[in-house]
């Protein structure tokens, strides 16, 4: 695989939306490292993954995964004796948190249906007795509860008895009569942690104390009392020691993490891995998806599949196959007629598919595992380079063919174009034969209708159309295997209002073997789109006659019914 093939079939929007399912930071950051694996027993592993998540989220909904932080490096820093801050401590507590949730989520024994996933509960230690611990003390990122231990709760009640103490000496003051006309305010305030009241400046010499702020005019002096100094003294000393005590316990609980680092550094490695895991069931689910069977042959069967990037009322499901009887597969079709989206469809499934990913496609899809996926598709021209639009893809061409073997997938749009027509279609031709000699399984899209001949004549390749709707100039977007496609130039052309003497014209200029070969092309669409009209008229008469024999068979039962 190489990131030129990811860009062109556009993997990096898959990945995006599979980031997007991820519950946490980590999740997100390892989704976004998925990439297609070659070995077939990984990717054995991954889809099965991928289906127990999926039956987890139907059955019982999706892990709880929300609170997961990375805290690995923390971890390791408490084991090293490092003292963490409350907010890191509530990081561990919250990651602690979501290890025994999701552990009670798994240890549930109707989960029979995902013995892979249920499987992390031998890997998972939840750690409770550290997560109680840390709740039990830290109650937000700047406060520690009174419950952490028996002396920080003591300490505490004796700040607060002195501040009431300090408090009642104040409100004496203030409320006296005789000095609430020396006063600014009658309030209590703090200043530098210190309880002062706000007394006018040419008062200053009726109230003794230490003056700790001044109003902005000046006209007010914050003064701390002399008869609440030494109240406010001990304040200030229990206050020293509640910080210390509060430094002693984060240093025990650091110490507890060091303790469990293996636990947490482990839980961590194995959430991000399950959220990844549920990310994929998640898309999966969201689109409508199923695992496609993998097989050893190099055979392609999609069945209605969808093109994963577009939405599922807008696209059209498609059936492709290839790789049984033959392993090239040469698809026309007018312009627009859907033939660059059906390549991208096949080539996005097959890297999904070997990154664990489910494809929107019907069950009974199989894909085979390709070693190598390539793809030159869109408009390579160059300006930097110099380099033009058949310059651009022929170097693309070159360096596949040198990577080409049996274990290749390649995808090829508009073979061979942008230069003569005749020696481009004989290019192209070519090309192909040089692929395939090499094993290489091919889906080609061209508008020669040498290539059309090549594979009608050429054992090993075949033909495949995208069909159009002439009356409406519309793609229906089905893919037609067997039937080469018209490239419907005149007919459009008519249709959107060209004389019919030029038209007439351009077919004389064509020569007669062209001419012979676009009527017998158009025979064959002709008698195919009236067989499957009569296979669609005889269907619907089959359909409706099981509806009235089941109705006749109804009726019966009641007639017998009321007979006895």
């Amino acid at each position: 695989m190489n990131d030129k093939v990811y860009k062109v079939l556009e993997y990096d929007k898959i990945i995006e939306m599979l980031k997007a399912e991820a519950a946490s930071p980590m999740g997100r950051d390892a989704a976004g490292e998925t990439v297609p694996l070659t070995e077939d027993y990984k990717i054995r592993e991954l889809l099965t993954e991928t289906d127990e998540a999926v039956s987890v989220i139907l059955h019982k909904g999706t892990l709880p995964l929300g609170g997961l932080q990375d805290v690995k490096r923390k971890a390791r820093y408490a084991e090293k004796g490092g003292v963490l801050g409350m907010g890191e401590l509530l990081g561990i507590r919250s990651s602690l948190k979501v290890a025994e949730d999701v552990y009670k989520f798994l240890d549930d024994e109707e989960i029979t249906y995902a013995p892979g996933i249920k499987a992390y509960l031998e890997v998972l230690r939840p750690e409770s007795r550290l997560r109680e611990h840390i709740e039990r003390c830290i109650i937000s990122e700047d406060e520690m509860a009174d419950s952490a231990s028996p002396a920080l709760r003591d300490i505490r009640r004796k700040i607060e008895n002195q501040r009431q103490s300090a408090r009642a000496r104040l409100s004496a003051m203030v409320s006296s009569s005789g000095n609430r006309e020396l006063l600014q305010d009658a309030v209590i305030t703090m200043r530098d942690g210190r309880l002062v009241i706000p007394v006018k400046l040419e008062n200053r010499s009726k109230f003794p104390g230490i003056v700790h702020d001044r109003s902005s005019t000046g006209s007010t002096l914050f003064i701390e009392p002399q008869a609440v100094v030494d109240i406010n003294n001990e304040i200030r000393e229990l206050e020293l020691k509640e910080q210390e005590e509060i430094r002693r316990i984060l240093a025990e609980l650091s110490k507890e993490v060091g303790m469990c680092v293996r636990s947490i550094v482990s839980n961590q490695k194995y959430l991000v891995r399950l959220d990844v895991i549920f990310a994929r069931g998640r898309l999966s689910v969201k689109q409508g998806a199923f695992a496609a069977k993998l097989n050893d042959s190099g055979v392609i069967d999609i069945r209605r599949g969808r093109h994963p990037l577009l939405p599922k009322e807008k696209a059209v499901p498609v059936d492709v196959s290839a790789g049984e009887t033959y392993r090239t597969l040469v698809i026309t079709g007018p312009n627009t007629g859907g033939k660059t989206v059906m390549l991208k469809t096949v080539g996005l499934m097959m890297l999904m598919t070997q990154s664990g990913l489910h494809i929107p496609a019907a069950e009974g899809t199989t894909l085979p595992v390709m070693k190598k996926i390539f793809a030159d598709i869109g408009d390579e021209q160059s300006i930097e380079q110099s380099m033009s639009t058949f310059s651009g893809h022929m170097k693309n061409v070159v360096d596949i063919q040198k990577e080409a073997d049996g274990d290749t997938f390649i995808l090829l749009d508009e073979l061979g174009a942008g230069t003569d027509p005749v020696e481009g279609a004989a290019l192209a031709i070519a090309i192909l034969e040089n692929l395939a000699a090499a094993g290489a399984l091919i889906f080609a899209t061209t508008h020669y209708s040498e290539l059309k001949k090549y594979a009608l004549a050429t054992p090993g390749v075949e033909n495949a159309s995208m069909e159009f709707d002439i009356e409406t100039l519309s793609p229906t977007y089905r893919l037609i295997i067997g039937a080469p496609g018209k490239s419907n130039a005149f007919e459009i052309s008519r249709k959107l209002g060209l004389a019919d003497s030029i038209i007439e014209e351009a077919r004389h200029l064509l020569g007669n073997e062209d001419i012979e070969f676009e009527n017998v092309v158009s025979a064959l669409e002709t008698d195919r789109r009236s067989a499957r009209s009569k296979l669609e008229a005889a269907e619907a008469l089959s359909e409706d006659l099981k509806r009235r024999q089941a109705e006749i068979e109804r009726r019966e039962r009641e007639l017998v019914q009321k007979k006895e």
